[in-house]
């Protein structure tokens, strides 16, 4: 099968997602534990970022004990990573408390260091609570048009789609295991809506997330969200830059990303993701964002920092 072909035959299905989580135990070089995982298909020259963010909570999650949850990870991307290609994720156990839990995540793959993360753990436990409110107004998920609705009258190879080609819509629209959604409206070929530095984008699997070996179903919907972060977070400072995804000379990458987990969540219904841009100057962009449950409850924070480099 060719990679357009993987795509379209697994197009409209969480398997991509759950495919991306399967870690196997390998032998330890550098640390106490070590995991293997493969990347999977995009439509660009290296590999997505949410691959590594997600293989590597994975590899965090199975090196504690169960009496304890992930609520924070901070990550750097060092390097490129191959599509297709197995990374090795050596994990060191830097402490056990009795109540917080410290690990490292170092991602190797042939040889070189491509990936370094910080995750700590914690056993759940009663205290005051405070959450940010969920934005209002913003139209509800059914009422939106799928990226697939979207993407259908555009046509590669015109002028309006620019570098999009029939690779890159198919995997916007059904290869990425996630409907998404957004508000005012996607970048993909230009930017729909106020050039303004924030948006929305409500998103849920296209189906049940398969099981994957080793994570309880509270693991799970961490370890996707982690892979589904990073999809969009850089799209708020796009829009206020006047960019899209698919303009000529535009290149993007993950530099550094910190993610924050604050309540459990389930991923079976719609999720809110509101993001805002924090700052663009110097080639480099910071987006914020927060995930909010469909009953408007707080789960998740992240922030990230890309390059952003061209585009018209």
């Amino acid at each position: 099968m060719t990679p357009t072909e993987t795509t379209s035959a697994r197009a409209g299905t969480s398997q991509i997602l759950t495919d991306a989580l399967l870690l196997t135990a390998a032998e330890p070089e550098h640390f106490d534990e070590a995991w293997t995982a493969t990347t999977q298909y995009c439509p660009w020259p290296k590999a997505y970022g949410g691959d590594m963010v997600a293989q590597a909570t994975v590899a965090a999650i199975r090196s504690v004990a169960q009496d304890r949850m992930l609520h924070s990870m901070h990550s750097y991307f060092l390097r490129p990573v191959d599509i297709g290609a197995e990374v090795r994720y050596e994990v060191e156990r830097l402490r056990d408390g009795r109540g917080y839990s410290s690990r490292q995540v170092r991602a190797f793959q042939a040889g070189k260091p491509v990936y370094v993360a910080l995750a700590s753990f914690h056993v759940p436990e009663g205290g005051g609570d405070f959450a940010a409110a969920r934005p209002s107004r913003v139209p509800e998920p059914e009422s939106l048009p799928s990226s697939a609705t979207y993407l259908e009258s555009c046509q590669p190879g015109t002028a309006q789609a620019g570098t999009m080609t029939e690779e890159s819509r198919q995997y916007w629209s059904g290869g990425r295991s996630f409907d998404m959604r957004h508000v005012p409206g996607p970048v993909y070929v230009r930017v729909e809506g106020e050039r303004v530095p924030s948006q929305a984008v409500w998103l849920r699997p296209f189906d049940a997330l398969r099981p994957v070996q080793g994570l309880a179903p509270a693991q799970l919907a961490q370890a996707a969200l982690a892979y589904a972060c990073d999809y969009t977070i850089l799209e708020p400072v796009l829009r206020t830059l006047g960019l899209a995804w698919a303009d000529p000379g535009l290149v993007t990458a993950s530099l550094d990303h910190a993610m924050w987990f604050h309540r459990p969540f389930a991923m079976d219904d719609w999720l809110l993701y509101a993001q805002q841009a924090a700052s663009a100057s110097a080639g480099r962009g910071l987006g914020l964002g927060r995930f909010f449950a469909r009953d408007g409850v707080h789960v998740a924070t992240v922030a990230q920092e890309g390059l952003i480099r061209g585009g018209q």
